[in-house]
């Protein structure tokens, strides 16, 4: 990699600048007008053209810049007459010609192609100057350094430094905003120039302080960086103050300066501070002996001293060395005049301070009164590089301050070593010229051919010299290096060098900083461009290392054309040979190589004509001195290729040869026969379209990369595939076998070339078997036809040499077919594993026939473990197969959905006994199969069992690709489906027995609910499955599982909640503290109830068995009889099985519960669930005694201390109150129109039936019994509601069940006598008759409906005969020495006298 010139930012309204800052030139007479005017604007569609074509501007030969230098040429020297400044962080630009500047800010803007680009626009035009008749002389831009903690090494702003013929020295911001001047002397400004901290990059070393300095004609003062820091910030922050306040008033605070008067040199133009120093002893011995003489002493340390370099005439370049501070001098004689003028050097702050925006008066008044200049401490000429001709232009300090470039009227230009003061190298023709210095951290690639690679990084050092006669910028090393790069660049550039960074760091400040700043820029006013110089370290580098170098420089060469698209493969093949013959070392020419053959746009005869090229020159040269490694890896990849051409060549031209082994596969046919339905069923549901990226098709072109890139050959000279990714592998297997299987290349030829080759046959086996799994799809299109071509290669691969053990014997296990048996176990694809499983099982027979024939010789028929293993695999494999084609079902439209479980032998294994259930438990879930539904086609399988035989089993869904969606599909189809489960049950009777599968089903429902609570149905769902399981003891343990795990942390929530709140808590709470909205809640808490129900019906089966629940105190049915605990046999075949313990044996695990805590519980879930269903105000647990607080939520299995005897009066009136209020909200329910129900918005589950079931009063009277509440006034109550609802029929049936019919009489005379007040006194429709009945009536009759209240009744307007018979009723279940039995007939009467009238 070479030099090169690189664009990062572009001037915007150049012509702008232009304009203003040379307004003032346009000639007045008329004449001369027009041209001048054509001069100033430019053309825009050469604008536009320059802009856009701002790429190519390296080359002057092209015609378009020729015209362009044409049109802008009169106007293009414009910049030279400009003072230019650009701060170190390409942001700010300063150009300032006389009195007026400009000042171009960075911004980013989009270009037309949509990429951002950072340009430099006008952001401040205006007038510096402030006294009359002075000119801009010199200017900087300074970056100050952001003080705050987060800051990683951007500025916080620039500081812009303007030097003024006058003398003056004016600090502005970036808006122009000015924020203090002072005149330190009266000669013209002629050079500012700034140093910053710089990172010291080893210990020796030693930090330079920052500073400011400024140059006069015979002066030079410096200013101390920190105060000149601390200054400017503080002037800033006073300028907002006083903006802000309206005053326009600064005082700006003190500024500490040293001012030199420099002696014994005629004329002085430029300058630079290179920094404090100190001589060595050496250096200070040597010096004390030139100037003192014989006589001389040194006494202590060596002084501190700082030096200054100037050019001009008089000498050419003088060298001044002020002393720091109040050190002993040199020498003694010389020490006095030394410390004479030393004692006047001025640390002093400016007397003079200039503000702005002063009424005029002021000004005038300033200008008169001229600031005090304080006087100059002369500081003498040490020495000096005295030519009487030469008079010195400009000077270039380097960034390690040891160098410095000056430029000479003769126009040459002189390096200088600044620490021996002499010059050690001289350019010649560059008149004008302009320098720069660029320092290249060196690269860590390169570190590591560095054989200092411990060491820090090496920095290279290279001169930048524009010479704007020629038009052209070089670059050259440090310090005798030769030319690196030249650039053509047009003559009328500016070479911008800032030479510092920014102020304001320390070693402390700048850690971790990276510092965004630019060394070089190339300013071009012809398009605006500003660009950098970009150097490769290794440019710097020579002797032997430019070897090293140039290689370097070849390989990225090399590089570049590879990643080039359109190369011809004729012109890469001979550039790639030129490029890998031309590099020495033997390390990067085998780096070029490798990066060739990892190409993927090389063709293959373009890979193996530089490989064979590079070989044959290897060959030729002295075997001594070639490398061997390269050497042996170029023919190992000479024989990669030629293999990959070789089994290309057999796949695109070779005819299949004829089957002349005749192949009889009788067996197989028969296998195939077999579980052909479930075959092709299998296949229909893998066959659904699917998604994938063409590039990883198995069918693409293996290019040659990806073939090498994968084989690697060994120290025998034999072949190794190394494994990588699996779509990589699978690749590979399908490049060298897929022709074979497809039936397109001979099988044998391609065997023979890869065993050749040098592969082992277990890996090939390995690549066959992954290809064959992996094209499942395209297997199974045409099994025979594939099976047949199948068995050809295996045979084939069979009979390799180091295949087949010859020690094998055959009542072993053979290493071989092992390998093919465990591929088919782990894999997923369950119908192509069967398929190799039967080609196996016929190949690995037949070898074990063929050994066992040669070393018996006899007609017994051989027993042979692999056979028998085999056998177990092809068995296992077709249950698989069954199993995958039911897993495979597509779900019904809306139901969970998911993707479908990939099952494999191994898997099933690992996943323990329970592991087949699991997986038909997850379908069920997908499929949402009504439990019912599930239960009828397990009752089908267990009435086919008689009747089927396995063969048929494996067939059992076969057929089409529709799958059952519920009910909502046709029968015909749902059966389909139900046939495959059934199926798959007859498979696995023992590990898919109804009992297990419903535990799995009612566990894989519970735990998705409890992913998503929210959906009460599945929790429903999980407890209907559970019903079903026929054995008490898993039903046991599957309900205390489900109620430890899932149930009791939220249930215990919920009854804390409605305690805090008093009522049913509202969906907010029951989110924040439940999970799940109220409505959600209440089915939860209906399901708990169920849940515990269970758990108690179960409780009293399994009481009768003492080993189990011994310690259970519950009177169960003494007609129960002793229930065994099932046992869980496993089928024969999958007897291995190896992981977790199943369900069920967690289940049998189980302890037993305590039924009075489970009662309990199931107390408070029923109290919650009618609390949240009615909306009735409640705190469920203060409706028990401590005794029964402290027992919930306890583990079922521990024996707690329950509430017994009587409960405390008040507690019971509490509870009677509650079940009164769940009563009422029942009878309410009943009335209500469909909709308007409390908690009936969401369709009530099949279990809980809502607010109307029928199940509500004989709950509540259940509850009662257990509560102490008297059942026979809960009965009343029901019977009171009933009549006041209207209801009296259903009153009725429960009014032959009430005991205390004297209370209940006295109840219903009231509200008979509600009824009949309304009907004559409050109704709106009164006859005369009823009117005329009320005179008629007794007065205490009369007087005792007036005191009747009718607004308590909610169905006040009945039919007269209902009120009739309510009346009758009275009178039957009142006795007549009631005391209100008169009253009772005095109402019959009434009713009966109002019925006639009607």
């Amino acid at each position: 990699m070479s030099c090169s010139l690189l664009e990062f930012c572009r001037l915007q309204e150049l012509k702008t600048v232009r304009d203003y800052l040379f307004l003032s030139q346009k000639p007045e007479p008329a004449e001369e007008k027009s041209p001048t005017e054509n001069e100033l604007s430019w053309d825009s569609s050469d604008w536009e053209a320059t802009w856009d074509g701002g790429e190519n501007k390296e080359e002057g030969a092209s015609p378009a810049t020729t015209v362009e230098e044409e049109t802008t040429g009169q106007n293009a020297p414009w910049l030279q007459d400009c003072v230019v400044s650009l701060s170190p962080c390409a942001d700010l630009l300063v150009v300032a010609r006389e009195q007026k500047a400009v000042f171009l800010s960075a911004k980013w803007r989009t270009d037309d192609s949509g990429r951002e680009e950072m340009t430099l626009a006008v952001s401040w035009t205006g007038t510096l100057s402030t006294d009359e008749g002075e000119c801009v002389s010199s200017s900087i831009c300074i970056p100050l350094a952001s003080q705050k903690r987060s800051s990683t090494g951007r500025p916080d702003w620039t500081c812009v430094v303007v030097g003024f013929t006058s003398g003056y020295v004016r600090f502005y911001t970036e808006n122009g905003v000015l924020l203090l001047a002072q005149l330190l002397h009266e000669d013209p400004v002629l050079r500012l120039k700034c140093r910053t901290y710089e990172i010291p990059r080893h210990p020796g070393v030693p930090e330079q302080h920052e500073e400011l300095s400024i140059l006069y004609p015979a002066a030079l003062v410096t200013i101390d960086g920190f105060s000149l820091f601390q200054s400017l910030r503080a002037c800033r922050n006073q300028v907002a103050r006083a903006t802000a306040a309206g005053s326009d008033v600064i005082q700006p605070p003190p500024l500490a300066y040293k001012k030199w008067g420099l002696q014994d040199m005629d004329t002085i133009v430029d300058h630079s501070s290179v920094g404090v120093m100190t001589l060595c002893v050496f250096d200070q011995m040597k010096n004390a002996s030139i100037l003192g003489g014989f006589n001389a002493s040194v006494k202590g340390s060596p002084p501190a001293m700082s030096r200054y370099v100037t050019v001009g005439g008089g000498p050419y370049t003088g060298f001044f060395y002020a002393v720091e501070g109040s050190s002993q001098p040199l020498l003694s004689h010389v020490a006095l005049a030394v410390a004479s003028k030393l004692t006047s050097a001025l640390f002093s702050a400016a007397s003079g301070w200039l503000g702005w925006n002063k009424h005029k008066n002021e000004e005038e008044a300033v200008q008169k009164q001229r600031p005090k200049v304080e006087p100059v401490t002369p500081l003498g000429i040490r020495f000096g590089l005295p030519d009487s001709r030469r008079h010195g232009e400009s000077i270039c300090l380097s960034p390690c301050n040891t160098l410095a470039g000056v430029t000479d009227d003769f126009g040459r230009v002189t390096l200088l070593d600044l620490a021996r003061g002499i010059a050690i190298r001289m350019w010649k023709g560059y008149r004008d010229a302009q320098l720069g210095w660029l320092q290249v951290p060196e690269e860590r690639g390169d570190r590591e051919f560095s054989p200092s690679a411990s060491l820090p990084r090496r920095h290279a050092l290279f001169l930048v010299i524009y010479a704007p006669r020629r038009g052209i910028l070089e670059v050259w090393g440090m310090q005798q290096g030769p030319r690196v790069g030249a650039f053509t660049v047009g003559k009328h550039c500016r070479l911008l060098y800032a030479g510092y960074r920014l102020m304001g760091v320390n070693s402390v400040t700048s850690k971790g900083w990276q510092l965004h700043t630019q060394q070089v820029c190339l300013l071009d006013p012809t398009t605006g461009a500003l660009r950098t110089v970009n150097i490769p370290f290794h440019l710097a580098l020579s002797d032997k290392k430019s070897e090293r170098a140039k290689d370097m420089h070849l390989i990225k060469r090399l590089t570049t054309l590879l990643r080039s698209r359109g190369v011809e493969p004729d012109i890469l093949e001979r550039e790639a040979k030129s490029v890998l013959l031309d590099i020495k070392h033997p390390a990067i020419k085998k780096q070029a190589l490798e990066s060739l053959l990892s190409n993927r746009n090389a063709p293959v005869s373009c890979l193996t004509g530089v490989t064979a090229a590079l070989h044959e020159t290897l060959k030729q040269q002295d075997p001594e001195e070639v490398d061997e490694a390269l050497l042996q890896f170029c023919s190992s990849q000479l024989k990669l290729i030629q293999l990959y051409t070789d089994i290309q060549e057999l796949h695109a031209g070779a005819e299949r040869e004829a089957s002349s082994d005749n192949d009889s596969l009788e067996g197989i046919e028969d296998e195939l026969s077999r579980v052909g339905p479930t075959l092709q069923r299998y296949a229909q549901l893998t066959a659904r379209p699917s998604v994938s990226f063409a590039q990883d098709s198995p069918d693409s072109p293996l290019p040659a990369q990806a073939f090498l890139s994968q084989m690697e050959c060994t120290d025998d000279g034999g072949l190794r595939v190394t494994r990588g990714s699996d779509t990589e592998w699978n690749h590979l297997g399908s490049f060298m076998f897929w022709g074979c299987l497809c039936g397109t290349s001979s099988p044998h030829q391609v065997c023979d070339t890869l065993q050749q080759a040098g592969i082992s046959p277990q890996q090939l086996l390995s690549l066959l078997m992954s290809v064959w799994l992996q094209r499942e799809k395209e297997v199974l299109q045409k099994p025979e036809e594939a099976v047949r071509n199948l068995h050809t290669l295996l045979i084939a691969l069979s009979n390799m040499e180091g295949a087949v053990e010859e020690s094998w014997d055959p009542q072993s296990v053979s290493p071989w077919w092992q390998q093919v048996r465990c591929t088919c176990i782990q894999s997923h694809n369950a119908a192509a594993a069967l398929l190799a499983a039967f080609v196996a099982h016929r190949a690995a027979k037949a070898s074990t026939m063929s050994r066992a024939d040669s070393k018996l010789q006899s007609e017994w028929e051989a027993v042979s473990l692999e056979l028998e293993q085999w056998v177990v695999c092809v068995r296992q494999l077709e249950d698989v197969l069954v199993l995958q084609t039911l897993l495979l079902v597509p779900p019904p439209p809306g139901a969970a959905g998911g993707a479908a479980a990939q099952c494999s032998i191994k898997t099933l294994l690992e996943g323990g006994t329970g592991g087949i259930a699991d997986s038909v438990s997850k379908w069920v879930f997908r499929h949402n199969l009504a439990p019912e539904r599930l239960k009828e086609i397990l009752q089908k399988r267990e009435d086919k069992e008689a009747d089927d035989q396995p063969e048929q089993r494996a067939g059992g869904g076969g057929g089409e690709k529709e799958k059952e969606e519920e009910e909502k599909e046709s029968p015909e189809v749902s059966d389909r489906t139900a046939e495959l489960l059934v199926a798959v049950c007859q498979r696995f009777p023992h590990s898919l027995s109804p009992d297990l599968l419903f535990a799995h089903c009612c566990w894989e429902y519970v735990v998705q609910w409890n992913k998503d609570p929210e959906e009460g149905r599945y929790f429903w769902l999980a407890v209907e499955h559970l019903k079903l399981v026929s054995s008490p003891y898993i039903q046991l343990g599957i309900s205390a599982m489900m109620w430890s795990t899932f149930i009791v942390k939220r249930f215990s929530a919920t009854a804390f909640l409605a305690e805090k709140v008093g009522k049913a808590p509202k969906d907010r709470l029951c989110r924040r503290d439940v999970g799940m909205g109220d409505k959600a809640v209440t089915s939860f808490l209906g399901c708990c109830v169920e849940l515990l129900q269970i758990l108690m019906e179960v409780t009293a089966v399994l009481v009768k068995n003492p080993s189990h629940l011994s310690f259970i105190d519950y009177n169960a049915d003494s007609a129960v009889e002793d229930v065994a605990p099932p046992e869980l046999p496993v089928e024969e075949s999958w007897s291995g099985a190896e992981g977790p313990a199943s369900l069920a044996e967690l289940a049998l695990e189980q302890r037993g519960v305590h039924f009075p805590l489970v009662q309990h519980h199931c107390l408070l879930a029923s109290l919650l669930h009618a609390a949240m269903t009615f909306s009735l105000k409640v705190k469920p647990l203060s409706l028990f005694d401590s005794k029964g607080k402290n027992a919930f939520f306890r583990d079922l299995t521990t024996i707690q201390l329950m509430p017994s005897g009587d409960m405390d009066p008040g507690l019971v009136s509490m509870r009677q109150e509650f079940l009164l209020r769940v009563l009422t909200g029942w009878v309410q329910a009943l009335a209500d129109p469909p909709g308007s129900a409390p908690g009936s918005t969401s369709p009530p589950l099949p279990s809980s039936g809502g607010p109307k079931a029928d199940w509500w009063p004989s709950l509540c009277l259940e509850l009662g019994s257990l509560l102490q509440v008297n059942p026979d006034i809960l009965r009343r109550h029901i019977v009171c509601e009933l009549y006041n609802q209207g209801l009296d029929l259903r009153a009725e049936e429960v009014m032959l069940e009430v005991e205390d019919k004297d209370v209940l009489g006295s109840q219903l005379l009231v509200l008979t006598g509600q009824r009949l007040s309304y009907s004559l006194l409050h109704s709106q429709s009164q006859t005369q008759a009823a009117m005329e009945l009320l005179a008629r009536l007794p007065p205490t009759l009369c007087t005792w409906l007036k005191a009747m209240d009718p607004s308590e009744l909610r169905c006040p307007l009945l039919p007269l005969p209902q009120t009739s018979r309510l009346v009758g009723r009275l009178i039957e279940i009142l006795p007549e020495n009631h005391a209100q039995y008169s009253l009772a007939l005095h109402l019959l009467e009434a009713v009966d006298a109002l019925t006639t009238e009607d």
